[in-house]
């Protein structure tokens, strides 16, 4: 025996040093970041709205525009839109067995990338008081 083992990697894998998907263990570690970060954020957030129950239009914009208020739930919707885009990417690429399935992304990522963009000109609406 020469000591060396075969490998089972096709020779282009060999060359590139990728894996078979090559961007299954980045989704999977995106997918774990965010929601690890959503879990604080998420917390936060919910005392945020509950501190707003209750409170008139001018009483929510003054609460909004506070700097650590603003800036958290801006962070808290790009981390959830996000998420979610990751989420049902992986949904649809597993679960569906189509023809639609190229359309179905992109209407994933057109709908993630909308929710957030309204969420965010909703926020900076109310904070700055435009």
């Amino acid at each position: 025996m020469s000591g060396k083992h075969p490998s089972m990697r096709t020779p282009l894998s060999r060359v590139r040093y990728l894996g078979s998907a090559r961007s299954g263990t980045d989704h999977f570690w995106k997918q774990r970041v965010t929601s690890v970060a959503l879990v604080p954020l998420t917390i936060i957030f919910v005392f945020i709205v509950i501190g707003l129950l209750g409170r008139n239009h001018a009483a929510a914009a003054q609460i909004l525009g506070s700097p650590f208020v603003a800036i958290t739930i801006m962070l808290f919707v790009i981390a959830s839109a996000y998420h979610m885009w990751l989420g049902m990417q992986v949904i649809i690429e597993d679960y569906v067995h189509s023809d639609h399935k190229l359309t179905l992304i992109m209407c994933n990522t057109f709908f993630c990338f909308v929710i957030a963009l309204a969420c965010l000109y909703a926020l900076v609406k109310l904070s700055f008081g435009v």
